[in-house]
């Protein structure tokens, strides 16, 4: 009687586990790198200056001429300005980190 009992208890744990090990995989490998991402983005945002050459997302090249709070003035290369959503800058060419990472890759 005992032995039924526990074959017909005991198997909380065992349905429970595999489902608390998706959600810890997909939380390590799909939400962790997610975050980071954003966090580095950023702290890349607040770190661009004025008179930094950037590119957007949608490919566009200009150099900043002012910096709001969520927007940015850029002037493109024939002298038009275009205001531009922070998040929508995708990276800046002006600094030296960029240029050490072309380095690094050729490095390798």
């Amino acid at each position: 009687m005992h032995i039924l009992l526990q074959a017909a208890g005991g198997g909380g744990w065992q349905q429970i586990l595999p489902l608390v090990l998706i959600m810890a995989v997909f939380y390590v490998f799909m939400i962790l790198p997610q975050m980071r991402k954003q966090k580095k983005q950023r702290s890349f945002l607040e770190s661009v200056n004025k008179g930094d050459k950037i590119v957007t997302t949608g490919g566009v090249h200009g150099k900043i001429s002012s910096i709001n709070d969520t927007t940015f003035s850029i002037e493109l290369e024939d002298g038009q300005r275009m205001k531009i959503e922070k998040a929508a800058v995708s990276f800046e060419m002006t600094r030296t980190a960029y240029g050490d990472k072309a380095a690094e890759k050729k490095a390798e």
